[in-house]
C-alpha cells in the first residue's frame, strides 16, 4: 500500500455549513458514504471533513483542485452527475446555509497540505483536533502578509510548539461555477494546525501582538474534530 505524502492542492475551498439542529450526524453519514469517492472520481481532492467542536450545528470541510479551470469542470461534472442528483434532496434538507465558502490558494510554494494518499476506511475513529485560524486582513496588508507569516510569525509559532500544517490566502480569480457562491470580498490568511486535545490548543491560543495592526476584524478560530473518513486528521 502506498502511504507516501503529496501536496493537496493549488486551489482549496474552505466550506462551512450551518445545519438544522440535530442534523450534523445525518449529513456526515451521507457525506462519508456517498460524496467522497464520487467527487474524487471527477478530479476533486476531498481533503477533510469535520465537526466544529464549539458549534454543534456546523459542518466544515475542505476540498481542492489543480486550478480554477479544473475546478469549474469538476464541479459541473459532480453536481450534474447521478450521485449528487440522487442524494441532493437529502443533503440539502440538513442545511440552513451552505454559502460560507472561502476560495483559497497556498500562501507560498509548498505551504499546501501534505497528506497521505490513503483514506481511512469506514468505521474507524479519528482523534485529536485540527485548528483552522482565519485572519481577516486589511486589504492593503494582504499582498505582503504571506512573507510576514513565513519569516516572522511561523517561526514564533514553531518556537511555541505550534505546528503549522498549511497556510493559504484568498484566491481572487473568477468563480467559474456561480451556482456555488464564494465570499468574493474576502481578504484572508488561513492557517491550519494540529493539537492532541483542547487543553493543548488553549495553551497557545493568543493572537501575536505584532499581527493586530494588520487585521480588519477579530480572527475566526475553529476547533475541528475530523470525521472517521477525513484524510486530514488530528
Amino acid at each position: 500500500m502506498d502511504t507516501g505524502n503529496r501536496t493537496f492542492s493549488p486551489i482549496v475551498e474552505l466550506r462551512r455549513y450551518t445545519l438544522h439542529p440535530g442534523q450534523r450526524e445525518t449529513l456526515i453519514t451521507l457525506f462519508d458514504r456517498e460524496f467522497i469517492e464520487t467527487q474524487e472520481a471527477v478530479g476533486i481532492d476531498v481533503i477533510g471533513q469535520f465537526r466544529d467542536l464549539e458549534a454543534p450545528d456546523q459542518f466544515v470541510w475542505l476540498r481542492g483542485f489543480p486550478d480554477l479551470e479544473a475546478r469549474t469542470d469538476s464541479l459541473r461534472a459532480f453536481y450534474g452527475g447521478p450521485v449528487w442528483q440522487a442524494h441532493r434532496g437529502a443533503a440539502n434538507a440538513t442545511m440552513i446555509d451552505s454559502d460560507d465558502v472561502l476560495l483559497l490558494r497556498p500562501a507560498h510554494p509548498g505551504s499546501g497540505f501534505r497528506l497521505s494518499r490513503d483514506r481511512p476506511a469506514p468505521g474507524g475513529e479519528a482523534g485529536g483536533i485540527i485548528v483552522a485560524t482565519t485572519w481577516h486582513l486589511r486589504p492593503e496588508a494582504e499582498g505582503g502578509f504571506p512573507e510576514v507569516f513565513k519569516t516572522v510569525l511561523a517561526p514564533m509559532l514553531r518556537d511555541a510548539g505550534v505546528p503549522v500544517l498549511a497556510s493559504f490566502v484568498s484566491e481572487h480569480g473568477e468563480n467559474g461555477f456561480p451556482a456555488l457562491p464564494v465570499r468574493e470580498d474576502a481578504h484572508v490568511f488561513v492557517w491550519f494546525s494540529r493539537f492532541p486535545d483542547r487543553r493543548a490548543f488553549e495553551r497557545h491560543a493568543a493572537v501575536p501582538e505584532a499581527l493586530q495592526p494588520r487585521l480588519a476584524r477579530p480572527p475566526e478560530v475553529a476547533l475541528l474534530s475530523p470525521t472517521a473518513r477525513s484524510r486530514l486528521r488530528g
